[in-house]
Parts: structure tokens; C-alpha cells; sequence
């Protein structure tokens, strides 16, 4: 069975003396809960795997009681692994853990804690409210297009297409089944459960509509006053933009900030949408891959939302940024910051640009270190799907 990168840098950790809580948190669908059982499988330390998830009513007694099972497979001189799936449903949860895990580093019992969870937003909440100090997270992102193409033999179309849902690639032969799938078990699913049953949401239809808006202004800039109007809703933009936070949070949609060397002007810029999959476009058309791949303003759609997500997605757990960049009609599609560097990327999808390209006069106003332009006469587009965007600092 194919196995993740990140399943050595797990097993990395777990070796180490000192002890911390390691927090898998990611989206829905993305492969948590078969990591940690690789994770089990692949240590030579005894383990036990509980999850909240199950149907039956989960209380903070239930974590106690899953963590005196645990406890029992720590034999002298030993440890042993505990693996605690979805933990976010369970109210008060991270109190409960804290205090657990205080009496075992008090009595230096060798447990090792796993924990999981597919609400990025709650779960990180419980870690800064109860848990700071003892807990190191471990971002489980979208599949990469390696990854994807590793484990399924994927071509570049089928991942610009398809995205990087593992658990959706069986279905691909069946476009109906495939859509129903990604919108039935992974969208629907990530607003109702992750966003709206665990965070308070005074306006869900709302919410919803911004993530549609956002699957079909994927990669282009869209001021939080002409949502409004797109959307037709008595909301505010305050709303939108902790909204749009709440949909980033859940693995969905993200809004990037325009780069302007200053955090204030940051914040205030009107945001590029930017889907952090793009099956969660495809699934909602009517178009077959060969159709898309027909139609040349939606595909070039599909390329710059699919280079935008591997972005994103691949500077999880880096100290690394991601912006966009315009001024007077001019527009660099993606800038990567990390430290002192700056990268401005420049996509070549043959999609239609109102914009045009931006680099020169960005590289006149900030000091660029490189310029890279991705697609027709630059870096073929899979090489630079493959390339970590770490590489490229």
C-alpha cells in the first residue's frame, strides 16, 4: 500500500525522547486515520486506536477510559502509542487530555499520543486553549500530484481534473459517481459537520453560496463588495471574511491577500479565490475531462486553480506565504515569501486574462529573487506540480 512522505517524518517523531502530543489535522478524505494505522503497522511499539467518530454517544469519560486501555500496553522501559481519531466531537476534550497527559510525563509513563482531526478550526482552538507547550502539529493536506500519480498512475489532466481526493480516484471510470461522491461525502459533509455543526454560523445559506462563488471565481480577485452583489445577501464584509476563514480552515476555499511588504495593506486588499482542491470545481460543472480539456477558458481555469492549490497546500507546516500581486491592470498570479525571499510566478494556461503580466513592474517596487513563468515557453506545468514550492526559495 502506498504510503505518504510525511508517514516517515510521524514515525521520526514518535522515536524521539522527548515527548510531545502530535496533531494530525487536515481536511476530510485526505487520508488521516489510514496514516496512523500505517503508522502502527510500521512501529515496533505496541498501540491502540480509538475514535469519536462511531455513532455511539462519546463523553470525556470515554477518552479515560480509551486512555486506561492504552495505558496498559506500556510495559518497564517500554512505550507504547495512543492513537485518538476525530476528538474535536467531543466536548471538553482538551482539558480532559491535558490533564491525562500531565500524569503520565509526572509519573514518566512512555505514552505516546496521535491525535487526529478533519476540523483544522476546533481542533486547533483545544491545542492553544489547554494545550500549549506540550503538542506539535503535523499538517495533512490535499494529495500532491506526485502522491497522486505514485499511487494511481495519475497523468497530469486526470490530477488537474480529478484534484487530489484519494479516496474519490476508484471512482474516476464513472463521472456520476465520481461528482455525486465529491459533493455528497466531501462537500456537503465538511459544511455540515465541520463548519456549521461545530462553529456558530448566523448565516449558513450564506456560507454556502460563498463557497460556490469561490469554485467559480477560482483564481481571480473579487473585491468583498462585489460578493455582496454576487450573492445578493444583507451580510457585511466582515461576514464574508470570516467565512472564507471558516471554508480555509475546513480544507475548502481560501482568499488570497495581495502582497504589499506592509501587514495592514495585506489585510485590507480585495482577496484572490482560490480552491484548495480542484475537484471541488469539476465535481459542481456538467463537464467529462475530455470536454474540459475542450474548452479553453475553463481549463486554463482548472491549471491556474490546480498550481494555486499545490501551493497552498505545500507550504503547510513552512514558514512560507503565498500572495497575489496587482496594480493598474497589471497582475503576478502567485508570489511566494519566506524570509528575506520573494518569488513571483507567472502561469501560462491559454486562459483569457482581463490582466496582464505583472512581473517586471512588481520586481521595480520589491526585490524579487527569482521570476518564474509556468507553462508555455517556461517550466512545464508538471515539473512544477512536482517540484515542492519550498524548492523554488
Amino acid at each position: 500500500m502506498f504510503k505518504r512522505p510525511i508517514h516517515k517524518e510521524i514515525i521520526k517523531r514518535l522515536d524521539e525522547p522527548r515527548r510531545f502530543i502530535q496533531v494530525l489535522s487536515g481536511p476530510r478524505q485526505t487520508g488521516k486515520t489510514t496514516l496512523a494505522h500505517q503508522v502502527m503497522a510500521g512501529h515496533n511499539i505496541p498501540s491502540h486506536y480509538a475514535s469519536a467518530d462511531e455513532p455511539t454517544l462519546k463523553d470525556r469519560i470515554w477518552i479515560e477510559q480509551q486512555w486506561g486501555v492504552a495505558r496498559l500496553k506500556v510495559k518497564p522501559e517500554k512505550s507504547a502509542l495512543f492513537v485518538l481519531d476525530e476528538v474535536q466531537k467531543i466536548d471538553g476534550w482538551s482539558e480532559t487530555i491535558k490533564r491525562l497527559w500531565d500524569e503520565d510525563s509526572a509519573s514518566r509513563l512512555k505514552l505516546h499520543l496521535l491525535i487526529l482531526g478533519s476540523s483544522p478550526l476546533l481542533v486547533h482552538r483545544g491545542l492553544t486553549e489547554s494545550l500549549a507547550g506540550r503538542f506539535e502539529i503535523i499538517p495533512i493536506t490535499h494529495w500532491s500530484f506526485s502522491e497522486m500519480q505514485e499511487a494511481f498512475d495519475w497523468s497530469m489532466d486526470d490530477y488537474i481534473f480529478y484534484g487530489g481526493y484519494p479516496g474519490a480516484a476508484a471512482l474516476i471510470d464513472d463521472q456520476k459517481r465520481w461528482s455525486s461522491y465529491v459533493k455528497n461525502s466531501l462537500i456537503e459533509t465538511t459544511i455540515s459537520r465541520d463548519i456549521l455543526y461545530m462553529t456558530r454560523v448566523d448565516k449558513p445559506a450564506l456560507l454556502r453560496r460563498l463557497f460556490e462563488l469561490g469554485c467559480s471565481y477560482s483564481g481571480q480577485i473579487l473585491s468583498y463588495q462585489k460578493m455582496l452583489g454576487q450573492l445578493q445577501d444583507a451580510g457585511n464584509t466582515t461576514t464574508l471574511a470570516h467565512y472564507l476563514n471558516l471554508l480555509e480552515g475546513a480544507g475548502l476555499l481560501a482568499g488570497l491577500s495581495k502582497y504589499a511588504g506592509q501587514r495592514f495593506r495585506q489585510r485590507a486588499s480585495s482577496p484572490k479565490l482560490q480552491v484548495l482542491n480542484t475537484a471541488l470545481i469539476t465535481s459542481q460543472s456538467l463537464l467529462s475531462l475530455e470536454d474540459a480539456k475542450q474548452d479553453k477558458d475553463f481549463w486554463g481555469r482548472l491549471v491556474e486553480s490546480s498550481i494555486g492549490a499545490s501551493l497552498m497546500n505545500g507550504i503547510k507546516g513552512e514558514s512560507i506565504e503565498l500572495f497575489y500581486w496587482s496594480s493598474r491592470n497589471r497582475e503576478v498570479d502567485f508570489i511566494l515569501s519566506g524570509g528575506e525571499s520573494l518569488v513571483a510566478i507567472e502561469v501560462k494556461s491559454g486562459r483569457r486574462k482581463v490582466t496582464l503580466p505583472g512581473i517586471e513592474t512588481f520586481s521595480k517596487e520589491f526585490p524579487v529573487k527569482k521570476k518564474l513563468l509556468v507553462g508555455a515557453q517556461g517550466i512545464p506545468i508538471a515539473d512544477f506540480l512536482f517540484t515542492p514550492p519550498v524548492e523554488w526559495l
